[in-house]
């Protein structure tokens, strides 16, 4: 099945669901954490408004909720977006203004010349200094937050 194919409401109940069965388990702290990267970041800005009991949040060049749903927004969140990815990296001074509005700690990052994709190291996209880096800062984030 191609990924256009998929019914796009049925599989965000479904990491919905993830998100209440992880938390529901006797292994958890009751802190919930989120990490993505393009479909998988929108899904974590998504889930970030969604569930207002969410801890953190660390999206990586993910589409952005509206400001509507921003305002929702309570757990800590981490933004990374690649400079030469001029679509999503614009949309982050309109992201910060609103989370900034809304009390959410956050911070964001832009890495100079990195691209959409630049963790993906199966593509000719991966920057290994801008993803070495993105990862250090989002470890750090949920050891803040989550722990």
């Amino acid at each position: 099945m191609k990924f256009r194919q998929v019914d796009g409401p049925k599989m965000f109940e479904d990491f919905v669901a993830s998100y209440d069965w992880l938390k529901a388990r006797p292994e958890s702290t009751g802190k919930m954490g989120a990490v993505g990267f393009c479909f998988g970041g929108g899904v974590v800005n998504h889930l970030a408004w969604l569930k207002t009991d969410m801890s953190a949040g660390v999206p990586f060049y993910g589409a952005v909720p509206s400001p509507a749903d921003i305002a929702k927004i309570k757990a800590a969140m981490q933004i990374h977006h690649g400079e030469a990815d001029t679509r999503m990296a614009a949309s982050w001074p309109d992201y910060d203004k609103a989370l900034t509005a809304a009390g959410v700690p956050h911070e964001g990052f832009i890495y100079a010349g990195a691209q959409h994709g630049f963790h993906n190291d199966t593509t000719p996209r991966y920057d290994e200094k801008a993803a070495k880096q993105a990862w250090e800062r989002t470890i750090g984030w949920f050891n803040k937050y989550l722990r």
